[in-house]
């Protein structure tokens, strides 16, 4: 028999109330096992005696197993290979960072040491984006909330996770329910993550979005634009075809006067393909009706993606520039939480 995750909310709160117990129960056990990564249902005190039964009959704390950490040369970045129950793996990395770099409007930036976790939703991915390594894996299957939530859980026994990103393997809005159950186990004892420091990346699934905040309110929403017009789009992104620009910008305006926060735009820098001086026009006249934040992200030739190479520091500089100069955007002096290097070596050693 399969065991289900302790972290599967939806289906944890139907057993529990199938054999007449509270569902506030549930986040004891979470609890418990968050801090007690080895122990056996029967060492959780105060339960009702029906839940030791049902949680060894029917759950696990975790479904999947830790198969590796490896830790960057610079201590900066731990990436986790998660082995799932199903034998497939994802990858989850930790990011260490300290806000206090650098100035924001001229002036000192405020807090300390932080750690974000980039999670992965899905075993390989549906969109086909060129460039991307784990678009070439196809797609294999969703995750489950509770694998979702596992990653957060290991990763907050290494480091204490502040911020989580949806910018693993996958892509979030295609697995929403398991998406959006996860995000709410996370907001919740024990883990209490503040909404504001979630971000969710998506490539543009408007009908996803247009749900998203009204499910999950608070979050950060992350789009991977890519490109300017719908034309170069579809040719690096064959997914976009079901998601007209025109539509797309509609919807993310929809989702910001909701909000009120500011959307994240990752742009991936391709040599010739996005990154002439026009591309940079472009870009700031879609986006100039919309509060954003764009994050020029350079791209890392890896195995059959190496048909693309990545734009020189003129050109980034000269579109930075351009954007700056002309449009009401605001661009990232680093890149965003963390590099597409990083992330690129860690799903090569996956696809390996």
């Amino acid at each position: 028999m399969a065991y289900k995750s302790v972290f599967d909310f939806s289906v944890a709160k139907s057993e529990f109330e199938n054999v007449g117990i509270k569902p506030h129960f549930i986040p004891l056990v979470w609890k418990h096992v968050l801090q007690n990564p080895n122990c056996q249902w029967d060492e959780i005190p105060s339960l009702p005696s029906a839940a030791y039964s049902l949680l060894n009959s029917k759950f696990k704390s975790c479904t999947s197993t830790l198969h590796s950490v490896i830790n960057s040369n610079d201590t900066v970045t731990t990436k986790l290979l998660i082995k799932l129950q199903n034998g497939e793996f994802v990858e989850a990395v930790i990011m260490r960072y300290d806000t206090r770099l650098g100035k924001y409007d001229g002036k000192p930036r405020p807090g300390g040491p932080r750690s974000t976790l980039c999670i992965s939703s899905q075993v390989g991915c549906k969109m086909g984006c060129k460039f991307c390594a784990t678009g070439s894996m196809g797609f294999k299957n969703n995750l489950s909330s509770g694998e979702i939530v596992e990653q957060l859980v290991y990763a907050s026994r290494i480091s204490a996770i502040r911020n989580v990103v949806f910018m693993g393997m996958g892509e979030p809005l295609n697995n929403y329910a398991s998406v959006v159950e996860a995000i709410r186990v996370m907001t919740a004892s024990p883990f209490q993550l503040s909404p504001k420091k979630i971000t969710v990346s998506t490539v543009g699934i408007i009908h996803a979005i247009n749900k998203l905040q009204t499910d999950v309110p608070n979050l950060n929403l992350a789009v991977s634009l890519h490109a300017p017009v719908q034309d170069i789009r579809c040719q690096i992104m064959p997914a976009a075809r079901a998601f007209p620009l025109e539509r797309l910008m509609n919807s993310l305006r929809e989702y910001q006067n909701n909000s009120r926060q500011k959307i994240f735009i990752e742009y991936i820098m391709l040599d010739g393909v996005n990154d002439e001086e026009q591309h940079a026009h472009q870009l700031g006249k879609l986006l100039e009706t919309l509060q954003v934040v764009i994050n020029l992200i350079p791209f890392n030739p890896i195995g059959t993606l190496s048909h693309f190479s990545t734009s020189n520091d003129q050109k980034v500089t000269s579109f930075q520039k351009i954007l700056r100069g002309n449009y009401s955007v605001y661009i990232l002096a680093r890149f965003l939480i963390f590099s597409m290097r990083q992330r690129q070596l860690a799903e090569k050693e996956i696809l390996c």
